[in-house]
C-alpha cells in the first residue's frame, strides 16, 4: 500500500480549468533531443535542487499525489505528479475502473490493449498526473496464488511483452509517462519487503534466478516496454540473488541500462530503498516517496544523498545523470507545455480514502467536486470486458441464450458490493468482501467506482426488456445448503456467479473459488439442469465441478471493470462473441501448477527468506509440457459460438545464411541491439470459419527449439506469435506470423548474448498450447562463410 502524507502547501482549493476531451496524440521527441533538453535544465540547478529532482517529496511544494517531485518556480517547473495504476487512477473520484491487466491479456487483441491504454492515459492526463504507475509485467504469475498476478498480463513472456509494448505506446500517446513495473522476479507478496522481529531486521525474500531464466522469461517483457519507449521502470521490493532490486547493479545498470539501452529513469517502489550510495551507484535514479513525513519512515535520498555527494561516495556526475534521466521523459512527452494542473479534489479524495472523514488532516484538504474525466470510456471498458471473457464449456450450444423466459441469478458475486465503491479492508480480509461482484482486485492497483454496472442489474434490465422473469438468490451459504424453496418454477437457465479475490499485500490462501463456491455449484446443478457458471477472479482458479453434466457452460470473466454487468450480458445473449482465450493454465489441482509460495524462511538468519527458481523457465504451460501434466483447461484455450478449421499446411520461411548472433555494427537502441528486432522468419497458415455465424478466432504459433544444441532447461515449446482474426461464414484467410531474431534465439550466459542455435526447429500452429493443428520442421545451419 502507498500513503499520501504531505503538507498543506500542496493543496489546491480552487477549481482550475482543464480540457477533459481526448488528449491529442503526438509523436514523442527523439530520446537524444529530450536528453539535450534535460541536460540544459539540469545545468541550471543547484546541487540541492538536483537532489530534489531525484528525491520524492524533497522540494517544496509537493503535489497532492501518491508521489511527487516538488516545483522549482524560478525555472517555471511545476513539479511531477505520480499516481497509481495500472487499471485506472487510484484513490480518486470521477474516474473509470478499467479491466485488469489479466483481462486485457485474455483478449489476445493488440488493438484493445492499445486502446485501453490510450483511454487510461487520457484520464491520468486530465487529472494532472504526469506518471502512471503501470503497466505491470511483474509478477508474471510463477505462482498460481500470487496476490498481484491479476495486475499483469500473465505468465508467458511473449504475450506479456506484446501487451507491455501496446500499453506503453498507448499511455504515452496521450503525453503521460508510463512506469513499467515491478522489476524483477517479484513473484510473491509474502515477505516481499523487509520486516522487523524483536528489533531485528528480517530481509525481504530473495528470488534466486539464473541468468538465462532472467533474460528469456522475466526480463523479456521489460525489453518490449523499453523498446516502446517506457519513460521509467520501477524496481521491486524483493531481493534478487541476494541483493535488493533497487540497489542491484546487475539488474539496473548491466541488464537494463546497458543491454537494453534504457535512457529513462529507474524509480523505486514505495519504501523499497534500503541504502543511499549502494542504490544510487547501483542504478536507482529516484527514491519514492522520499522524506514526506517523519511518520512515513526513513528516506535514503534527500539529505542523505546530498551528504553522500559531499563526501564523494556518490559522484556529482552520477547525480546529474540521475536528474537528467528523470527529466528527459518530462520533456520528451511535452509535459513542460500545457499540461493540466492536478485536480483540486485529489488531496481530499485521497485523504478520505486513506484516513477517513474524521482525520485531523481534513482541515488541510477542503472537499471540492472532482473533475469527471471518464468521457466515453465506458464503451471501451464494456468491449474489453466481453472480449476478455473466455468460454470454457458450452454443452450442446447452451450459449448464447435464446428463448429463455425464466432466468435465475444466483451467487454472491452478482450484486453491488455491500461495502461500497471500493474495498479497503484487505489487511484483515485478504479474501475480499462476501457480498457483491468482484470487478477489480485489491491494493494500490484498485480503483474506486463511480458507476458500477453489476451483473444483477444488467441481467434484470435485459430480461425484463423482452418480458422475461428473473429469480434471485445471492447468498452462497443458502445455495450450498440446497435451500431453493423460494425458487419456483425452476428457471430455464440458472446463472451462477462465483468469485475469487486477490490483492497486493497478501498471497491467496488457495486457488479455490471462495465463499462455499463448490457446494454452491453442486447444489445449484442438482436443482437446475442448465447451470451456467460465471467466474470473476484474478486468473487461475480450481474448477472441480467442471465436468458436472448439469453445468452446461462455464465463463471465465476475470476482473472486467465497471461495465462488468453489461459485458457479461453481451456475451450470454450473443450480442458479442466470447473471443477470449486463457493467458494462463487452469490446473486440476494446485500441486499440478508447479512451485508454490514460500511461506517460511529457510533459517532464523536475517536473510533466511529464500526462493530458488530452480524450475527455470518451466512455469505455467511450459511446466505442464515438461512433466506431461493434463490441465483442466490449457493456456490459449477458449471456445467460440461457431467452429474453425486450420490448414495442415503451415509454411515457414527462414532467411538464408542468417548469422547466429545479432550484428552489433547496426547499433543499439532502447530495447537492445537493433538487429535483435530484425525479422528473420515468417510463418503462414490458413484458417477457415466452418460454422454458421461470423466470428473471431485466435491462431497461435509455438516454436520448439532444438534440444541438442541449446542448454538444459530449454522449454518444449514457447509462444512466438498470435493473431486475432474475424471471419465471415465460410471465409478462409491466411494468417502471417513474423518472427524476430530474438524470437528464435536463446540467451547464452557464457557469451552474454542472444544466439540462434543450429539444428531442427519445430514450428507449431494451433488454437491453444495443446490444440496443435499443423507442424513443420525447419533446420537452421551455420551461415556459409564467404570466400575471400
Amino acid at each position: 500500500m502507498r500513503y499520501l502524507i504531505t503538507s498543506a502547501t500542496a493543496i489546491i482549493t480552487t477549481a482550475q480549468a482543464v480540457v477533459l476531451g481526448r488528449a491529442s496524440q503526438f509523436e514523442p521527441l527523439p530520446w537524444p533531443d529530450a536528453l539535450a533538453k534535460a541536460n540544459d535544465f539540469v545545468s541550471q540547478l543547484t546541487l540541492s535542487e538536483k537532489v530534489g529532482i531525484v528525491s520524492g517529496g524533497y522540494l517544496s511544494s509537493a503535489l497532492p499525489c501518491v508521489g511527487s517531485i516538488g516545483s522549482i518556480p524560478r525555472l517555471d517547473f511545476d513539479g511531477i505528479c505520480f499516481s497509481d495504476g495500472p487499471a485506472g487512477v487510484a484513490r480518486s473520484d470521477g474516474v473509470s475502473v478499467f479491466p485488469a491487466g489479466i483481462t486485457v491479456a485474455a483478449t489476445w487483441d493488440r488493438d484493445l490493449m492499445y486502446r485501453r491504454a490510450v483511454a487510461i492515459g487520457e484520464e491520468f492526463r486530465a487529472k494532472g498526473s504526469h506518471v502512471m504507475l503501470g503497466p505491470s509485467a511483474g509478477p508474471m504469475g510463477r505462482h498460481a496464488r500470487g496476490g498481484r498476478n491479476w495486475e499483469g498480463f500473465g505468465p508467458d513472456p511473449y504475450l506479456a511483452g506484446v501487451a507491455m509494448n501496446a500499453s506503453v505506446t498507448g499511455v504515452q500517446s496521450t503525453g503521460v509517462q508510463a512506469c513499467s513495473k515491478h522489476m524483477i522476479a517479484n513473484e510473491q507478496e509474502t515477505q516481499r519487503s523487509s520486516s522487523t522481529s524483536d528489533g531485528e531486521v528480517i530481509e525481504a525474500i530473495s528470488s534466486n534466478v539464473d541468468d538465462r531464466t532472467l533474460h528469456e522469461l522475466y526480463l523479456w517483457p521489460f525489453a518490449d516496454a523499453v523498446k516502446a519507449g517506457t519513460s521509467t521502470v520501477m524496481c521491486s521490493y524483493n531481493r534478487v540473488n541476494g541483493n535488493y532490486s533497487c540497489a542491484n547493479a546487475d539488474l539496473l545498470n548491466t541488464f537494463l541500462k546497458e543491454e537494453l539501452a534504457f535512457p529513462g529513469y529507474v524509480l523505486s517502489d514505495w519504501y523499497a530503498t534500503h541504502a543511499t550510495e549502494a542504490s544510487a551507484n547501483g542504478g536507482l535514479d529516484i527514491e519514492m516517496p522520499g522524506n514526506v513525513s517523519s511518520l512515513a519512515g526513513p528516506a535514503y535520498f534527500g539529505d542523505a544523498l546530498l551528504e553522500a555527494v559531499d563526501e564523494g561516495l556518490v559522484t556529482e556526475q552520477r547525480l546529474e545523470d540521475m536528474a537528467k534521466r528523470v527529466m528527459a521523459p518530462y520533456f520528451r512527452l511535452g509535459q513542460d507545455h500545457d499540461f493540466p494542473t492536478v485536480d483540486p479534489a485529489s488531496g481530499p479524495a485521497f485523504l478520505v480514502y486513506q484516513f477517513g472523514h474524521q482525520s485531523p488532516l481534513s482541515a488541510l484538504y477542503p472537499e471540492v467536486e472532482a473533475r469527471d474525466v471518464r468521457g466515453d470510456h465506458a464503451e471501451i471498458i464494456r468491449e474489453i470486458g466481453s472480449a476478455g471473457t473466455v468460454l470454457l464449456k458450452n454443452v450442446n450450444g447452451t450459449l448464447p441464450l435464446k428463448s429463455v423466459s425464466n432466468v435465475g441469478i444466483f451467487g454472491n458475486d452478482a450484486g453491488y458490493p455491500t461495502i461500497g465503491s471500493v474495498f479497503l479492508d484487505i489487511g484483515t480480509h485478504p479474501e475480499g468482501f462476501e457480498y457483491g461482484t468482484f470487478a477489480i482486485g485489491g491494493g494500490s492497483g484498485t480503483v474506486r467506482h463511480k458507476d458500477l454496472i453489476t451483473p444483477l442489474e444488467a441481467i434484470q434490465d435485459h430480461v425484463k426488456g423482452y418480458g422475461g422473469r428473473v429469480q434471485i438468490v445471492l447468498d452462497n451459504d443458502q445455495l450450498a445448503e440446497g435451500s431453493f424453496n423460494t425458487i419456483y418454477p425452476t428457471p430455464d437457465a440458472c446463472l451462477l456467479f462465483l468469485k475469487a479475490y486477490a490483492t497486493e499485500g497478501a498471497d491467496r490462501a488457495s486457488i479455490d473459488l471462495q465463499f462455499n463456491a463448490t457446494k454452491a455449484v453442486e447444489s445449484t446443478a442438482a436443482v437446475c439442469p442448465n447451470t451456467i457458471v460465471v467466474v470473476h477472479g484474478p486468473g487461475t482458479v480450481l474448477m472441480p465441478w467442471a465436468d458436472n453434466e448439469n453445468v452446461t457452460a462455464i465463463l471465465a470473466a476475470h476482473y472486467p471493470g465497471e461495465q462488468t454487468g453489461n459485458s457479461i450480458v453481451d456475451v450470454l445473449w450473443g450480442d458479442v462473441e466470447p473471443s477470449g482465450r486463457l493467458p494462463y493454465t487452469i490446473p486440476k489441482t494446485l500441486s499440478d501448477y508447479g512451485p508454490d509460495i514460500v511461506e517460511s524462511p529457510e533459517s532464523e538468519a536475517s536473510d533466511g527468506w529464500q526462493s530458488d527458481f530452480s524450475e527455470g523457465q518451466a512455469i505455467d504451460y511450459r511446466h505442464f509440457d515438461s512433466l506431461d501434466i493434463s490441465p483442466q483447461f490449457e493456456f490459449g484455450f477458449g471456445l467460440s459460438y461457431t467452429t474453425f478449421n486450420m490448414s495442415s499446411d503451415l509454411e515457414v520461411r527462414v532467411i538464408e545464411n542468417a548469422s547466429s548472433v545479432a550484428d552489433a555494427s547496426l547499433g543499439i537502441e532502447p530495447g537492445g541491439l537493433v538487429d535483435l528486432w530484425s525479422v528473420v522468419a515468417n510463418a503462414t497458415v490458413e484458417v477457415t470459419n466452418t460454422g454458421k455465424i461470423t466470428s473471431v478466432t485466435v491462431p497461435q504459433l509455438y516454436v520448439s527449439f532444438p534440444q541438442d544444441t541449446t542448454p538444459k532447461g530449454t522449454p518444449i515449446k514457447v509462444l512466438r506469435g498470435f493473431s486475432k482474426v474475424a471471419l465471415d461464414v465460410g471465409e478462409t484467410r491466411s494468417v502471417n506470423f513474423e518472427l524476430t531474431r530474438r524470437d528464435l534465439s536463446f540467451w547464452d550466459s557464457d557469451e552474454a548474448r542472444w544466439v540462434i542455435p543450429e539444428g531442427s526447429f519445430a514450428f507449431l500452429a494451433g488454437f491453444s498450447s495443446r490444440d496443435i493443428q499443423s507442424r513443420v520442421q525447419v533446420t537452421i545451419r551455420k551461415p556459409t562463410e564467404k570466400k575471400s
